[in-house]
């Protein structure tokens, strides 16, 4: 074999060898949004998305109405496909939040501190905001929130399944309503407890079918 070759083919593997390990210790880019709002319900909430779908929810707010007490709930889910390349392209558009995005105008009334960070293996910008002029950044946070609004349904449907079934058909109730109308995001993500509700026989009819349709609405 001639020599030159052997050490072209040498260092042909060694290219693709150190390629395939900085892919690894890059690791997937991820989008992360969080708003902290004392007195509203939930007052804390985060959702971390990667870029192969893969989401983390996490929250803190009161059990239920009836009581004050506060819990840390948290759901794992993967997002449609829709979703998740919508939040990455919004995320280009707002230039992965590496500027001043919040408008600065202290004129404007507190709705939350929200903050967006983007990471990937060469990036790493996070971004705080009370409100952003930027289309790019509103349509985030508007679907971020709707996300939210969703998984903190699951959240109280869990609890309400578990330990007030007559509680159930109020809160579906008013599920259906917000997701006919646009409000919710993602309802594939609470699938498992409207699954679990429909399927259970101790729970009346009227309930059970309302969670089957809402099931329906994600399709």
């Amino acid at each position: 074999m001639n020599p030159r070759i052997g050490l072209h083919k040498i260092f042909i593997a060694s290219c693709i060898l150190l390629l395939a390990v900085h892919a690894r210790a890059a690791g997937p880019a991820s989008v992360t949004f969080s708003l902290d709002f004392p007195g509203s319900d939930p007052d804390h909430f985060s959702i971390s998305v990667r870029s192969d779908g893969h989401a983390v929810y996490e929250s803190s707010g009161e059990i239920s109405e009836d009581s004050t007490d506060h819990e840390t709930y948290q759901s794992d889910f993967t997002l449609s496909e829709t979703t998740r390349a919508n939040i990455f392209e919004l995320a280009a558009r707002a230039h992965f939040f590496s500027g001043k995005i919040d408008s600065g105008n202290k004129k404007l009334a507190f709705t939350g501190k929200k903050k967006l960070t983007y990471a990937d293996g060469q990036k790493n910008f996070t971004a705080d905001y009370n409100y952003s002029p930027q289309p790019a950044v509103q349509q985030l946070t508007a679907l971020f929130q709707m996300i939210s609004a969703t998984l903190e349904f699951g959240r109280r449907l869990t609890y309400d399944h578990r330990y007030q079934k007559l509680a159930l058909d109020e809160e579906l109730k008013h599920m259906e309503t917000q997701a006919s109308s646009g409000e919710l995001a993602e309802l594939q993500a609470v699938k498992p407890i409207l699954q679990a509700i429909y399927e259970d026989s101790s729970v009346i009819n009227i309930v059970r079918a309302r969670a089957q349709r809402i099931m329906e609405m994600e399709k």
